[in-house]
């Protein structure tokens, strides 16, 4: 895939098409470029596909950016909705598939409310993996990143090169484990109490 995430496949009214580097579940980003819209961006799902709907007159480097504001603003709002263990071990199933050929096979995933120093473990000799419930709530492409990384614990279980090699194959790693990192600096800054007025 090249380094430009968007295809152009059509002529006015502009439409985009291509295959996202996202771990969101969807097939395909489609753009659709509106004379009518001034200022607004919107987007939606449409069965396997994501709809996104600019103004006309937006150059492609803004397309690109907004198509990703827009992916983000959708993933946040979908993962707000807490996935069940079923869901999390269908998901588990669906990376191990697209990113690891099949191989990892974990026997349980779930989540758990214990876990307030990881985001998650693995314990290969039983093929478990448990997720912090503190992820529910983050970025898809977070969750996704976290049970990925714990799916190849199952094929290796240290963090040498051969286990980061294994998630060179998900898009999204370094945002991610930003994100994590994101989210553990800022529960040590100080909490000043907020001033209120009279």
């Amino acid at each position: 895939m090249s380094a430009d995430p968007l295809h152009r496949t059509g002529t006015p009214p502009r439409a985009t098409t291509s295959q996202p580097s996202r771990g969101s579940g969807t097939s395909a980003i489609e753009v659709r470029r509106s004379s009518r819209r001034r200022r607004t961006v919107s987007a939606y799902r449409e069965g396997d596909r994501t709809v996104v709907l600019i103004p006309a007159r937006m150059s492609e480097a803004e397309e690109r950016r907004w198509v990703n504001v827009m992916l983000d603003k959708l993933a946040a709002q979908e993962s707000k909705r807490v996935l069940g263990d079923a869901e999390l071990a269908e998901r588990a199933e669906r990376l191990s598939t697209q990113y690891l050929g099949g191989r990892a096979r974990p026997g349980s995933v779930r989540w758990v409310t214990n876990q307030n120093t990881r985001w998650g473990s693995c314990t290969p000799a039983e093929g478990s993996i448990r997720l912090s419930h503190r992820l529910q709530g983050m970025p898809e492409y977070v969750v996704d990143y976290v049970l990925l990384h714990e799916l190849a614990h199952l094929l290796v279980p240290g963090h040498g090169p051969g286990f980061w090699q294994l998630l060179e194959a998900y898009p999204r790693t370094e945002r991610a484990r930003g994100y994590l990192e994101g989210v553990v600096a800022a529960d040590r800054l100080p909490h000043v109490p907020v001033a209120r007025g009279d």
